[in-house]
C-alpha cells in the first residue's frame, strides 16, 4: 500500500459519548484533536494515540440515534505503547472495548497495534499479506503484518460470525491514509478483497472508500488533501 501516513487509525462507534470520552481522555489519557461532523446525526471525536497530527488516530464516532447491537466485529483490541511502563496494563472502556498499554517493545509494538480475531489464520495471512501487500514478521502471537508503524495480530477463532454494518457499537473500522483511494481500491478488489462503498469524494477535504476482509472487518481508504496535497 502507498500509504500517506505511518500508521492505522482506529474507529468506533458509541451512543455513550460522556463515559467514553471521560475515560478515553482522563484514564487513558489521549489529546483531543478535533470534532468533525459526519452527517445522519454522528459526530466523530478524534484523539491523538501518538505524534500529534502525523500518528495514529482514534475515532470514536457517537451517533445521535440508538447504534445496533450488533455481532462484534474482529477488531477486539487496542494496544498503545508507552514508555513509562514496565508491563502490560489491560483495561475496557464503558462499551467494553479492551485496550492494553505495553511497555515499548513488547511483541515487537513501538506504536500501536491492533488485535483480530479471524475465523482461519491463513485467510487473514493471504489478505493482510498478499491481498494488501503488508511486510510480515513472526512473534509471539504468530505471524504479525505491520502498515507502517502499526502491528497487526490476529487470533483464530472458528466459531465467530463475519462482521456486519460498521456502524454498530464497538470497534468497527481501520483507516489507511494512502495517496490514492481509486488506485488502492480497485488493486485490493482486483487482488480478491471485498468491496464495502466504492469510492467517493467529501467536499475537498478527502477521497474515501471502504473494502473488507474476508471475514468482513472494514478498513477504510482515505485520501485526505491535508496529506496528500490533492484529491485526483
Amino acid at each position: 500500500m502507498d500509504l500517506a501516513k505511518q500508521h492505522l487509525d482506529i474507529g468506533l462507534y458509541t451512543n455513550n459519548k460522556d463515559a467514553m470520552l471521560e475515560f478515553w481522555q482522563q484514564e487513558i489519557g489521549l489529546p483531543f484533536d478535533h470534532l468533525g461532523k459526519l452527517g445522519g446525526g454522528i459526530h466523530q471525536h478524534r484523539h491523538f494515540l501518538g505524534d500529534g497530527p502525523t500518528g495514529p488516530i482514534l475515532k470514536i464516532n457517537h451517533a445521535r440515534g440508538t447504534l445496533e447491537n450488533n455481532r462484534p466485529s474482529g477488531i477486539r483490541g487496542l494496544y498503545i505503547a508507552r514508555r513509562d511502563l514496565s508491563e502490560p496494563v489491560e483495561k475496557t472502556d464503558p462499551d467494553g472495548n479492551k485496550v492494553w498499554g505495553v511497555p515499548h517493545g513488547f511483541l515487537g509494538i513501538t506504536d500501536t497495534a491492533i488485535e483480530l480475531h479471524v475465523r482461519k489464520r491463513n485467510q487473514f495471512e493471504d489478505h493482510y499479506g498478499r491481498v494488501l501487500s503488508l511486510p510480515s514478521e513472526e512473534t509471539e502471537k504468530g505471524t504479525a503484518f505491520r502498515c507502517g508503524r502499526t502491528l497487526l495480530f490476529a487470533v483464530e477463532d472458528p466459531t465467530m460470525l463475519p462482521t456486519g454494518d460498521h456502524v454498530a457499537k464497538g470497534y468497527r473500522y481501520l483507516t489507511a491514509q494512502i495517496h490514492s483511494a481509486n488506485k488502492e481500491h480497485a488493486h485490493i478488489l482486483q487482488e480478491g478483497g471485498l468491496e464495502g462503498m466504492a469510492p467517493k469524494t467529501l467536499g475537498t477535504t478527502v477521497r474515501y472508500s471502504f473494502v473488507r476482509d474476508l471475514d468482513g472487518n472494514w478498513m477504510e481508504l482515505s485520501q485526505r488533501a491535508s496529506l496528500t496535497g490533492s484529491l485526483d
